[in-house]
């Protein structure tokens, strides 16, 4: 009869372990971070509970936080500063600041996503594309998202959430208003090949001048250096050099005071060189 007691004792302990044991025995699993949180004296915001397994009482709570770069794909819609609504899909990747969390946990909650990373990312969006026109932000896309990553990456880190990566998967205009953009930048870069043209052309016609002043010259400076007498005397060496040529020829004298001779190639035999005043036997 006296060992009812005990016995009884044990076994409500037992069944009060079973019925807690989730609440007793946490596993904090691996790139994870834990917060305690005491029913008797609030969050523990100076430790981040490590990997591995703890034993607290029934009544704390240890809360696991996801310390992995997490990537969240979300859609909304702006306005421009045209009052244009566009419709955006962004991808965000993030995760807490694991030696702020126990701060995280205390005045955001587990549901920082959706209280604050979201909500901050689209405010900062909504600030940014308010301040350009249609054309503007679909040209100047990447300029505007590296403005846009830098100012949410500051708003997040005063929540204790490091922004690793904000990319604007698509932009998405009204058919009417994207055919307009896309025939202004089709017009633009036909103007730039224009433009190219003409200076190609300007250049060539620049290049052409130079030749045919260079031509100019060349001939001037010819014209004023080579005589007649040159002429004569440059005639004179050609002819004796085909003279010396093994290959059968025809000399034929010119008829005037100052002809130079003319050597024709001939199969038959060579002709002697005759002078125009002499008869033929």
């Amino acid at each position: 009869m006296r060992w009812t007691y005990p016995f009884l004792l044990l076994l409500i302990m037992l069944l009060a372990l079973l019925v807690f044991w989730k609440n007793i025995v946490v596993t904090i699993n691996a790139g994870e971070g834990g917060v305690l949180f005491k029913r008797w004296g609030g969050t523990v915001v100076d430790k981040t509970y490590e990997e591995g397994l703890y034993t607290i009482f029934p009544w704390d709570i240890l809360t696991p936080y996801n310390l992995r770069a997490q990537q969240e794909k979300h859609e909304f819609d702006v306005l421009s500063k045209q009052g244009l609504t566009i419709h955006l899909k962004i991808s965000i990747r993030f995760h807490p600041d694991k030696e702020m969390i126990g701060i995280l946990h205390k005045n955001i909650g587990p549901e920082y996503l959706e209280s604050v990373v979201i909500p901050e990312i689209e405010s900062v969006i909504r600030r940014y594309f308010g301040q350009f026109n249609d054309d503007e932000l679909y040209t100047s896309k990447k300029a505007i998202l590296e403005t846009i990553l830098n100012d949410s990456t500051k708003q997040l880190s005063d929540k204790f959430i490091i922004l690793e990566d904000l990319i604007i998967r698509k932009m998405e205009f009204p058919s009417a208003i994207q055919e307009s953009i896309q025939n202004k930048i089709t017009q633009y870069h036909k103007f730039k090949a224009y433009e190219y043209k003409v200076e190609r052309e300007r250049l060539e016609a620049k290049r052409k001048i130079i030749e045919a002043e260079g031509i100019s010259q060349y001939k001037n400076l010819i014209s004023k250096n080579i005589t007649q007498e040159y002429l004569q005397w440059a005639g004179i060496q050609a002819t004796l050099e085909l003279a010396k040529s093994n290959n059968a020829k025809v000399v034929v004298i010119g008829s005037s005071k100052d002809g130079l001779p003319i050597i024709l190639n001939s199969d038959s035999q060579s002709v002697p060189l005759k002078n125009k005043n002499e008869k033929s036997q």
